[in-house]
């Protein structure tokens, strides 16, 4: 339901080596609600987002996604339960195609062991899950998934980034400065698909383009 609470952050503390980065951080973020995270270059935004990814554990505090108590569980997880999350430097894998990336995203959801291990292609829940992210950012056209993708510029990396994330069918994006790099054009285009995104999910943005937030 719209604006129901959806991740829920309270009393959350974290550092490192003896330095404490965030301290008795309260956040919430409702379903179809956009919260926008801003602050200079060190002030913990992205540690926040490991936080909530499951790659860094809390000194202290309570992380609950709809409900559930998360602090302690690993990202593979959260991930699961419906949080994705993109990262601050693309994060995708340049010698695969495009469509290779976006199901190799969508084979994490698969609880199986050893499910990465194989065969995708003979998996259509997989490849079902990768054409619909890939189509959620406009690029499941066959000649743009069978790319490679370190072919792509910036901008459409960052785009296959999240429809990496989108293939894991979550409902919570965390999204570290998708803009980050960006020219005019690939910003603006960045923004409509945020703004899309939005309707269906709710978003916690780390940016520092003022204009964009």
């Amino acid at each position: 339901v719209s604006g129901a609470p959806i991740l829920e952050v309270t009393g959350l503390c974290a550092g490192y080596d003896g330095r404490t980065v965030l301290h008795d951080l309260d956040l919430t973020v409702a379903a179809g609600e956009v919260v926008g995270l801003l602050g200079p270059n060190g002030a913990g935004k992205s540690t926040l987002i490991n936080l909530l990814s499951g790659d860094l554990k809390p000194t202290s505090g309570s992380i609950r996604f709809k409900g559930t108590e998360i602090a302690a569980m690993p990202p593979d997880r959260r991930s699961r339960l419906g949080i994705g999350r993109s990262y601050q430097k693309t994060n995708i894998f340049p010698a695969f195609t495009v469509f290779e990336n976006a199901r190799l995203a969508a084979q994490s959801r698969d609880p199986r062991p050893f499910a990465l291990a194989t065969d995708a292609s003979r998996d259509p829940v997989s490849r079902d899950r990768a054409l619909r992210g890939l189509g959620a950012v406009a690029t499941a056209r066959r000649a743009r998934v069978e790319r490679q993708a370190g072919a792509l510029s910036h901008g459409e990396q960052r785009q296959l980034e999240i429809a990496m994330v989108l293939a894991t069918e979550p409902e919570v994006l965390l999204l570290d400065e998708p803009l980050a790099g960006m020219g005019p054009e690939e910003s603006t285009r960045m923004v409509g698909l945020l703004k899309r995104l939005a309707s269906a999910h709710a978003i916690l943005l780390v940016e520092h383009d003022m204009d964009a937030v």
